[in-house]
């Protein structure tokens, strides 16, 4: 390694679990792309747990990745005066409602406007993570609103970890999905994996693909459309989507999962998706927290296309 740069520190967090260390290495200062990351593995430039391992080495929970970054400026996130939008807070947590529309952490060619950004100008965070997502032990996609818990300290991180590890972390969803159901409730056991075909996809099944569950209710339904309650027992990326989608009833406004052909156009143009629960025992406490966010307005609007009263009422509005 070379003793002119900085070694660098990163670690394994919930969504990194199964990871290729190439991939996840792409994703970490000064690497820029996964060419480079893959070659700074072949030239035994970094190690895992104090290991120098190959590209393919899967990540577990919790392993420490150390380099050194090819380049000479090392990136860091920077504090920005972003609209925040807090639900609660205290010294060990944050609490937010995200915005939809707002990535929750920087990543390759995006390193500000993003949720870190606004949190780092408010607050401190926890750094055991990879070095751009301090704080953050689970994610929401881009496009999806509702609430998201960070950690203030390495201690309240940890116990965040382990709880959606142990899944006792609750989590339920609001989402429009085309086409109605025989049954008010349901359950989908589907493996996810990334596509081999489009790296920024998610597919189910195949090689590699890991255990995936998804619970839902019938709140409503149009005929056309259908607004469920839906719960995670775990978390992968994109997992409701992808379920959805695999089960013939994409989510509305979703343009890379969605459009079977409700052909419902009801002015949303991201996916219609929102995180309205979150449950879980404080780091600190152990008392258990629960907290609700509200339809954001887009969403709601949605509701009032001609003839969505159902789903209006099914969505208390």
């Amino acid at each position: 390694m070379s003793l002119t740069q900085p070694l660098l520190q990163a670690q394994a967090g919930v969504e990194d679990e199964g990871r290729r260390l190439d991939a996840f290495l792409a994703t970490c200062p000064g690497v820029r792309s996964r060419n480079v990351a893959q070659k700074m593995i072949t030239n035994d430039q970094v190690t895992v747990n104090g290991d120098v391992c190959n590209k393919k080495q899967l990540l577990a929970l919790g392993d420490l990745v150390e380099y050194r970054a090819p380049a000479q400026e090392v990136l860091t996130v920077e504090a920005e005066e972003l609209p925040l939008d807090v639900v609660y807070e205290d010294d060990q947590v944050i609490v937010v409602d995200k915005a939809a529309g707002m990535v929750v952490h920087p990543g390759a060619d995006n390193y500000t406007g993003t949720l870190v950004n606004a949190l780092l100008a408010r607050t401190r965070l926890a750094s055991p993570g990879a070095p751009l997502r301090p704080g953050i032990v689970h994610r929401l996609d881009k496009g999806t609103s509702g609430l998201l818990v960070a950690a203030k300290t390495e201690a309240a991180y940890f116990s965040l970890v382990d709880q959606l590890k142990e899944r006792r972390v609750g989590r339920e969803y609001l989402a429009l999905v085309e086409g109605g159901f025989d049954d008010e409730t349901g359950r989908i056991e589907a493996p996810i994996r990334r596509s081999p075909h489009d790296r920024r996809m998610m597919d189910v099944g195949g090689h590699g693909a890991k255990e995936a569950y998804t619970n839902f209710r019938v709140l409503g339904s149009s005929g056309k459309l259908s607004l469920l309650a839906v719960k995670l027992e775990t978390g992968r990326t994109h997992q409701i989507r992808v379920h959805m989608r695999f089960i013939q009833h994409p989510l509305i406004g979703d343009d890379v999962y969605g459009r079977l052909g409700s052909g419902m156009d009801i002015g949303v143009r991201h996916p219609w998706l929102h995180a309205r629960r979150l449950a879980f025992a404080h780091p600190e406490t152990g008392r258990e927290m629960e907290f609700t966010a509200p339809l954001p307005a887009d969403l709601r609007a949605s509701l009032l296309s001609p003839g969505l009263e159902s789903l209006r009422l099914a969505a208390d509005l």
